[in-house]
C-alpha cells in the first residue's frame, strides 16, 4: 500500500512540475519579457526555429491559451502514467519530437507555441494503445477519452487561423506511434 501511494506522490510531482514550469515560463513570459520567449517556438523550415522541437510545448501564447491546455495536459498525462511512469516519459518524448519535427518540416510559416500537440499525442496514444494491446483496462481508458475528447480530434484539420492543426495532427500521430512502440505487458 505504500508503494501505490509513494507512485501516485510521484506522479502528482512530475506533473505538478510540468504544469508549475509552463505556468512560471508564461508568468515570466508576459511580465518580464513581454511575450519574448515565445521566439523559441517553432518556426517550420528555419534552422533556428528546431530549438522548438524541446521548448515549444513549454510556452503559451497568453493565460487563456495555457488554461485551455492545463487540464487536458494533467488528465490524460495522469491516464498514461496510470500505466507506468517510464509509459508518460516515452509517449511524451516521441510526441514532442514527432510534433516539432512534423510541424518543423510541414507546418505554415509562423511560430507554433504550446502543450497542445503534445496532449493530442496524448488523445492518440490513449485512443491507439487499445488496438495494441487489447486488454479490457485500454479499452475502457480509450472509451472514456473518446467519449471525453473525442470532438477535439476536429482540430487536426484546419480551421481556424493562428491554431497550429499541424501540430495537432503530427501530436496524434505521434501519440499512435508511442502506442506502437511501447511493449505493455499484460
Amino acid at each position: 500500500m505504500k508503494e501505490v501511494f509513494g507512485e501516485i506522490r510521484t506522479q502528482i510531482l512530475i506533473l505538478a512540475t510540468l504544469v508549475g514550469l509552463m505556468w512560471g515560463l508564461e508568468i515570466l513570459d508576459v511580465f518580464v519579457f513581454r511575450t519574448g520567449l515565445d521566439i523559441f517556438g517553432i518556426l517550420p523550415r528555419n534552422v533556428i526555429g528546431l530549438r522548438g522541437i524541446l521548448f515549444a510545448p513549454f510556452l503559451h501564447g497568453g493565460f487563456g491559451h495555457l488554461a485551455a491546455n492545463t487540464v487536458p495536459f494533467i488528465v490524460l498525462g495522469w491516464l498514461i502514467m496510470a500505466q507506468g511512469i517510464s509509459d508518460f516519459v516515452i509517449v511524451s518524448v516521441i510526441c514532442m519530437v514527432v510534433v516539432g519535427l512534423g510541424t518543423w518540416l510541414f507546418g505554415a510559416p509562423a511560430l507554433h507555441i504550446g502543450a497542445s500537440g503534445v496532449i493530442f499525442g496524448y488523445v492518440g496514444f490513449l485512443l491507439a494503445r487499445y488496438y495494441f494491446d487489447r486488454r479490457i483496462s485500454s479499452g475502457i481508458i480509450a472509451l472514456i477519452v473518446g467519449c471525453s475528447y473525442g470532438s477535439v480530434l476536429w482540430g487536426i484539420f484546419p480551421s481556424t487561423p493562428g491554431i497550429s492543426w499541424e501540430g495537432h495532427l503530427f501530436g496524434f500521430i505521434g501519440g499512435i506511434i508511442a502506442a506502437r512502440l511501447i511493449k505493455f505487458s499484460p
